[in-house]
C-alpha cells in the first residue's frame, strides 16, 4: 500500500485573512492558524502530485510546499480565488519542458478559456505561456496522472460545482448543499475537507454549524473545515468541536493509506 499525503496549501476564504484593510481580532491575530491564503490543497501519492485548484495565492503556495513540478490540476469550480493563479503554472511547465493536463467541467473550463483567452489563442505571443491541456469531465469517475478520482457535485448557493474523492479522501469546498448522491460518494472516508465559512447562514456556503452537521452525517474518520473567514479564531473554535473535526490551516499534512 502507498502513502497519500493531502497538504493543505490554503485555508482562507476568498479575501484570504488577514484580510486587506481589517482591524478585528482574527486579522489582528499573531497564531500562524489564523493566517490563511486562499482554499487549495496539494495531493501527493507516490510519484504523482496532483493540485485542486490553482488560487490568487498559488505562486506563494508552490514556494512555500516546496513544489516543483505538478502532473495534473483539478478545478471545482471558476471563480477567481480558485483559478486566477493558473498563468504560474507556466514556470512548470517551461522548466519541465511539458504540458500539464487540467480538468474540470465544461463552464469551468469555457471560463477559464473565457478568463485565459490569450493562454488558449493560437495567435503567436511575445511571451511564455502555460503549456495546458484542456480534459473535460463530468459525473464520470476518471483518471488523472494515473490515479482514479471520484468526482462530487455539490451546489454552490445555485451553481453546480465538484469536490473530488480520492481513495478514501474527500475535498468538497465552496459548498452550501449536498445532494443525497454525493452523500453516497462520500460515505467509507478517512478524511474529508468541507467548507466551513463562517458561524452565521451565507447563502453560498455551509456555516460552522451546518459543515457540523453534514460532516457527522459523512461520518468521516477525520474532518477537517476550510475556506475559513476572519469571523473564526482557530484556537478558540477548534477547542469548541467534536473529537473527530477540526479547523484546517495552511501547512497542514494529512497522511493516509491509498491503494488503486
Amino acid at each position: 500500500m502507498k502513502e497519500m499525503t493531502v497538504t493543505i496549501l490554503g485555508s482562507g476564504t476568498s479575501m484570504g485573512v488577514p484580510m486587506a484593510g481589517c482591524d478585528c481580532q482574527v486579522c489582528r491575530s499573531e497564531d500562524p492558524k489564523d493566517q490563511r491564503l486562499r482554499p487549495s490543497v496539494l495531493v501527493r501519492i507516490g510519484e504523482a502530485q496532483i493540485l485542486i485548484d490553482t488560487s490568487l495565492d498559488y505562486r506563494q503556495q508552490m514556494l512555500r510546499a516546496g513544489v516543483r513540478r505538478l502532473d495534473a490540476v483539478l478545478y471545482t469550480h471558476h471563480h477567481v480565488d480558485h483559478i486566477l493563479g493558473m498563468d504560474d503554472l507556466r514556470s512548470f511547465t517551461l522548466l519541465n519542458k511539458t504540458s500539464i493536463p487540467i480538468y474540470g467541467m465544461a463552464e469551468t473550463m469555457q471560463n477559464i478559456r473565457r478568463v485565459f483567452a490569450y493562454v488558449f489563442s493560437e495567435n503567436d505571443y511575445p511571451n511564455s505561456l502555460p503549456r495546458l491541456e484542456i480534459r473535460l469531465i463530468d459525473e464520470t469517475p476518471f483518471r488523472a496522472a494515473g490515479i482514479p478520482v471520484l468526482p462530487v457535485p455539490l451546489l454552490h448557493g445555485r451553481m453546480p460545482v465538484l469536490g473530488y474523492r480520492i481513495g478514501n479522501f474527500a475535498y468538497c469546498t465552496d459548498v452550501s448543499f449536498i445532494p443525497e448522491s454525493s452523500f453516497r460518494r462520500l460515505e467509507g472516508l478517512e478524511v474529508l475537507i468541507l467548507d466551513a465559512l463562517r458561524h452565521r447562514p451565507h447563502p453560498t456556503h455551509f456555516s460552522l454549524a451546518e459543515a457540523t452537521e453534514a460532516a457527522q452525517r459523512i461520518g468521516a474518520k477525520q474532518t477537517y473545515f476550510t475556506h475559513i473567514s476572519h469571523q473564526i479564531l482557530h484556537a478558540e473554535t477548534e477547542a469548541e468541536l467534536p473529537e473527530n473535526i477540526h479547523l484546517a490551516y495552511d501547512g497542514l499534512e494529512l497522511r493516509m493509506g491509498w491503494k488503486d
